[in-house]
């Protein structure tokens, strides 16, 4: 569930005590580990998977009674910050006034030297703040199209910094907070990131883009089980030449980053790290593209420097060859198992719980794919058949047919067993936080309180005992 999806009272989850609350609740169950979506600032389609950074924090997870608390904000603020809706994320709203709200509580914060020293400490992040005070300057246009390349708006900048500090802070203590309960928290690194990015302006070298920054050739994927026309996703490649020059320093930094926020962390689209997919810029789907090599082992025994003791999770998914399941069984990453995709062929699948190895994730479906109550209704008949055979469904309401999908999801041997939320509400598709391809009307689902106290909450309790999870 990703922090977005948590229920309170003001648009969005964010870092507060419902987020301790969750930790708790879980606990109860018998789970061991919360994974969550990129904590990254979102696009304009609210999209986690490309942002201005891949260091900085998304402002809209700052959690607003903490900063009452801390006399930043007032009582009347909040009231005036009250959502809605509980069930999904305001984000017109969210654009429209938390800056400014998170504006005031700058004003309020008095301990300047604090967040000099986390800016000294993390100068990725102070980069993203100068990056988006000039993106401000500049009426929010790319960077490519700047004018403006000097900060004049001290104010604004000391607002990114102040939101940085607090972004970071609170986590910390919510993640500290979940260890001392026994829970690990997985972050997820999208694979690219966006050529409007704080990344790709700082340094242009380690990105296949001109000397205006524009890219060439943009990233994708082809067509596959989720997009007939592949999914056209428009991020820069990066010159993985110069990256290997300098032994990844970049990604180097990121994994750190990542790693001090989170026990794990899940990769997303490691098979580009084989070979990637690579479309003329000028294209309007991913149909036309080609594979390029990708950077193998010397990136994987890089990132892997210093993160021994960590679970890495390569997301092996989508056009797989015999050259990337190697690639995956060389790293020791543990690859992804998905139940929705066990039974697409009447051939004998990986993601087929029989076939599972213990060292690999097993998932009932990730946010790409539909909930598994709502892919019972959806898939097709032949699919359905195979499914309701393979675990002997006894006949009767498909309804029923939902715990006993994701029980082989718990009693397989991988050595993690993750549900989405929906699924542990067995919610239907309508409750689905994304559809690959689809450009709008994703990322806004919101669980509340009322509906995981109304779970069938002993049944997992009772998974996790019976499997031993």
């Amino acid at each position: 569930m990703h922090i977005s999806s948590l229920y309170g009272d003001y648009s969005i989850g964010s870092f507060g005590k419902n987020a301790m609350d969750f930790v708790d609740f879980i606990k109860e169950q018998g789970f061991s580990v919360w994974q969550v979506l990129p904590f990254t600032v979102t696009d304009d389609y609210n999209s986690p998977y490309k942002s201005f950074s891949a260091f900085g924090g998304n402002p809209y997870f700052v959690d607003l009674e903490t900063l009452c608390e801390e006399g930043l904000i007032t009582k009347q603020d909040l009231e005036n910050a009250k959502q809605k809706t509980p069930y999904s994320c305001e984000f017109e709203r969210l654009h429209k006034e938390r800056l400014e709200l998170l504006r005031k509580a700058y004003h309020n914060f008095n301990d300047a030297k604090a967040i000099d020293d986390f800016m000294d400490e993390h100068p990725h992040i102070a980069s993203f703040c100068k990056f988006m005070t000039l993106r401000s300057q500049n009426g929010l246009k790319p960077w490519q199209e700047w004018k403006i390349n000097e900060i004049t708006d001290e104010d604004t900048l000391g607002m990114w910094r102040f939101i940085q500090y607090e972004f970071f802070t609170q986590w910390a203590k919510i993640k500290k907070y979940a260890n001392s309960k026994g829970v690990s928290i997985i972050g997820d690194i999208p694979i690219y990131v966006s050529d409007d990015s704080c990344d790709v302006w700082e340094d242009k070298s380690i990105f296949m883009v001109n000397t205006k920054g524009y890219p060439d050739k943009v990233a994708g994927v082809p067509p596959d089980y989720f997009a007939a026309d592949g999914q056209l996703w428009g991020n820069p490649l990066y010159n993985w030449d110069e990256l290997k020059r300098t032994d990844f320093k970049w990604w180097r930094e990121r994994m750190d980053h990542t790693l001090e926020m989170f026990d794990g962390v899940r990769i997303d689209h490691f098979r580009a790290i084989e070979s990637y997919w690579a479309v003329d810029a000028t294209e309007k789907t991913a149909r036309n593209g080609k594979w390029l090599p990708g950077p193998g082992m010397d990136f994987v025994n890089a990132i892997k420097e210093g993160h021994e003791d960590k679970l890495i999770i390569a997301e092996d998914l989508g056009d797989i060859t015999d050259e990337v399941r190697a690639l995956v069984d060389e790293s020791g990453f543990p690859g992804m198992r998905i139940l929705q995709f066990a039974f697409l062929g009447d051939g004998d699948s990986l993601h087929q719980p029989h076939n599972y190895i213990p060292n690999s994730i097993a998932y009932t479906g990730t946010h790409d794919n539909n909930t598994i109550f709502g892919y019972l209704w959806e898939c097709s008949n032949d699919e359905r058949s195979r499914m309701l055979e393979y675990m002997n469904f006894p006949g009767g309401d498909w309804g029923g047919a939902s715990p006993l999908l994701i029980r082989e999801v718990f009693k397989s041997v991988s050595r993690l067993a993750i549900i989405p939320v929906q699924d542990f509400l067995m919610y239907g598709s309508d409750t689905r936080i994304n559809t690959p391809g689809v450009a709008d009307g994703n990322w806004s689902y919101r669980v509340t309180k009322e509906q995981l106290n109304n779970a069938n909450k002993q049944f997992f309790k009772d998974m996790n005992r019976i499997y031993k999870r």
